[in-house]
């Protein structure tokens, strides 16, 4: 009969290694740790690819691998990690589109992707996290409309509180008319959509209330001024 070895790191829920020095790819075995609900890599100097095995993770709700040297696309196998609540990949080289699976994760509160090559457009189903509270896209190369589907991150419409209270989308390569949906987002105190992008139409007045912006640098009019 076989030898049964001891994993002492099995029941292991959060592993910090922020602000370090380590090197080279992050370990797929990474993967094997099953029970692990926080994954703090942020600040190293990582490079590759994010492994597809992390999206292996029943029980995880914090992802950090921000500012180090990884590239690539962005698994969809995160899009498997069903209590993900915080997922924080920015100031990397990441490229492609956002893949569409994340916009299934149940419980996302936080989608920081800020500061990477991400390309394509903003999928209209963001939309479906009505959960979120910050979702920073700035600082990639994302082109297309912003689509009136962010609306629906405010539910307020709905006799419902509103979640969303952080909105950057500057910095990409965005175009057309702003949507008088981001209107509805009643709860926002940040709203940057500046930056290199080419925007055009007018302001949603609603959105010149938010706290922290950057709507006068656009140099449009607001949606119904005289």
């Amino acid at each position: 009969m076989g030898t049964i070895r001891y994993n002492p790191l099995s029941n292991l829920t959060r592993l910090i290694l922020n602000g370090n020095q380590l090197l080279g790819e992050i370990p797929s075995a990474l993967g094997n740790l099953s029970e692990l609900q926080e994954l703090w890599l942020a600040d190293n100097q990582f490079i590759g690819a994010i492994p597809s095995e992390l999206g292996s993770f029943a029980n995880l709700a914090l992802l950090d691998l921000s500012r180090n040297q990884l590239s690539g696309a962005i698994p969809s196998e995160l899009g498997s990690l069903a209590n993900l609540r915080y997922l924080l990949l920015a100031g990397n080289q990441l490229s492609g589109e956002i893949p569409s699976e994340l916009w299934r994760l149940p419980h996302l509160t936080h989608l920081i992707l800020a500061d990477n090559e991400l390309s394509g457009s903003i999928p209209p189903e963001l939309g479906r996290q009505t959960h979120l509270r910050f979702l920073w896209l700035n600082g990639n190369r994302l082109q297309g409309a912003i689509p009136p589907e962010l609306g629906r991150l405010s539910l307020s419409r709905l006799n419902r509180p509103s979640f969303l209270s952080s909105l950057r989308l500057d910095d990409n390569r965005l175009s057309g008319k702003i949507p008088t949906e981001l209107g509805y987002l009643s709860n926002l105190v940040v709203l940057m959509l500046g930056g290199s992008n080419q925007l055009s139409g007018c302001i949603p007045g609603e959105s010149q209330e938010v706290e922290a912006n950057d709507l006068g640098e656009l140099g449009l009019p607001v949606c119904g001024a005289s």
